[in-house]
Order: C-alpha cells, then structure tokens, then sequence
C-alpha cells in the first residue's frame, strides 16, 4: 500500500479508532499515529505506525450505507484472509467487531502505474496473481453481475434516482450474454470483482491485490474482463493476460473475457446510478454512470461483441 504525506490523524475518529485498536493484542498499550492513505471513494483508509516498531498497519473505515451496494464486511474479511493465504492479499492483523474495521499489514511495494500495466511483464504477474486467487479455497458470498445491475436499479428507483434511459440497452446486451453463458456454464470461483488500477501493489515480487470488499463467489472471467476495460487493455493484451492465466489462449475463454467487459461497465454504471441516492460525498455520480453507459454501449456495438456471443453460445 502507498503512502502520501498527510498531517497525522487528530480529534474524536482518531480517538475512536485508537480506542477500537487497543483490543488488538498486537496494538494494545502502544502509542499509535494514524495518517490518512488517500484513494478510494467509498471508504477510509488510515496508516497506523507504531512508536518503536518497523511494522506498519492499515486500519479501514467502512463509507456510510456500503451494505446498500452489496458490501458484507465479514465477507470482505473472510476473502482478505483468504487472498492473503494465497500470498495476494495483504495479512490480516484484526477484524474487529461490532465496528467492522479491518485491520492489516501495510505492504512495502509502490503502485503499478499506468504504463506499467500495459507492459508484458506486468500483465504476466497480474494474470498469474489471478489465478492464484480462484485456485485459492471458496469465500462466502455471491457476486452474479447480472443480478446486481437489477439490484441495484431497485435500489436507486427506491432512493427517487431517475434511471438513466441507457440502461434498458444495457440490459438487452446483459440479457444476451447471460444466455450465452448459461449454455456454456463454468465453475464459480473466489473473485475480487473490484481490478482497479488502484488496488495492485507490486511488492518487487508478486503483484498483490488490497481492497477486497466486493469478493465473492462468481465467475472468473468477470476478474478478468473487470480488469481488462478498467486498464485499458488491447486484445492482444487480453491474450498475454490470459495465457498467463491458463498457460494457452483459447477463442471461447477470450470471447468470455470481452463479455465481461461489458457486464463490468454496466456493473460500474449502475454502481454510480446507485451512489447518487445514497452518497454523501462531493463526486458527479452522473457524470460517472454516463461515462460507463457510453463505453459499454461503444464496445457492445462492435462486430467484435457480436462474434463473441456467438463464440461462447457455441
């Protein structure tokens, strides 16, 4: 995890988080300075050092009404320990309840920047990471994309959101990729679901992967595709990835991947319709939904879409 220079944490949330720490075996009776780590638009993330030891601690605040975006902190906690089992995720110090903060090492490694991800050797390590992951033991919780999108339309219609006339289209593109997948069904497996650029740190050996609030059980390639449309990634970059992966690229596994890319957009679209009845924070929201809406509806528009689904559905 990266560090910025920030003043040290003050006033009643530093006490408060303090106070929670000092159950912790590990931080009890020590003097503890908290700095914020900045990133990220839902939660609050803090360093924690401690006087006289070289460890350092990430302590995680949960935003307001996360539950709402089908958030399970204990989910969130069981498939960090998991991840970090597999040496992806970083090692869980605490859970501490009823509060819900998580707990964990600070990873020393530097962020994977932009053009960084675009290189070989990069998309070698994260294809691998990945693999490691949904090789790793089964976590608690679903994640169906095809089902949040509906959720979360529900949801947002309830809070007087309007919903964006872009999404019925999303929904027929949805639609059509769900049967094609259902006749051609995969195996679930424990998924982050949330590859932003953001949450990799290479740690000089491995590209580890922090924030884990959205894993669940689900399909494999929504990963992938996930991380394949937040990147920016070319197809020729998605094959690199998936051999990786795999250790061979196949046209049908391919085709689910550019699949999934559409239903990440969406995912992220109604993500941001959602946040607009709930968020207290200072973001455009609609500006956010409107900008996934029109790269998911670019890319669903392609002959390379189209020969996709025929691709999977055969």
């Amino acid at each position: 995890m990266t560090e910025f220079e920030e003043p040290p944490l003050h006033g009643e949330l530093r006490d408060r988080l303090v106070g929670a720490m000092q159950r912790v075996p590990e931080l009890a009776g020590v003097e503890l300075t908290l700095t914020t780590l900045t990133g990220g638009i839902t939660n609050r993330n803090f360093l924690v050092t401690v006087a006289g030891r070289i460890d350092r601690y990430v302590i995680r605040l949960a935003g307001n009404d996360t539950h709402l975006l089908g958030i399970s902190r204990e989910v969130e906690h069981a498939a960090t320990v998991a991840a970090a089992g597999v040496g992806v995720g970083p090692e869980v110090t605490a859970f501490i309840r009823p509060e819900g903060y998580l707990v964990t090492r600070f990873i020393d490694g530097s962020p994977v920047r932009d053009e960084a991800i675009h290189q070989a050797a990069t998309l070698r390590r994260v294809g691998e990471s990945l693999r490691r992951i949904h090789d790793g033991p089964p976590i608690p919780g679903l994640f169906i994309p095809f089902r949040i999108v509906e959720a979360y339309r529900a949801l947002a219609a309830a809070r007087g959101v309007v919903i964006p006339p872009e999404y019925e289209l999303a929904q027929s593109f949805a639609r059509r990729i769900e049967l094609a997948f259902l006749s051609n069904p995969i195996e679930m497996r424990p998924c982050h679901n949330d590859l932003l650029n953001a949450n990799f740190i290479d740690d000089g050996t491995r590209i580890r992967i922090v924030d884990w609030e959205y894993a669940g059980m689900g399909d494999p390639f929504f990963d992938l595709g996930n991380f394949s449309v937040n990147n920016g990634l070319h197809p020729d970059e998605d094959a690199e990835v998936l051999n990786a992966y795999e250790g061979e690229v196949r046209a049908g596994r391919l085709a689910r991947l550019t699949l999934m890319r559409t239903m990440s957009d969406f995912r992220e679209a109604m993500w941001g319709v959602l946040q607009q009845g709930i968020s207290t924070l200072d973001v455009d929201f609609v500006a956010y939904a409107a900008e996934h809406f029109d790269r998911l509806i670019r890319n669903a528009s392609t002959p390379s879409f189209e020969q996709a689904v025929r691709t999977v559905a055969a």
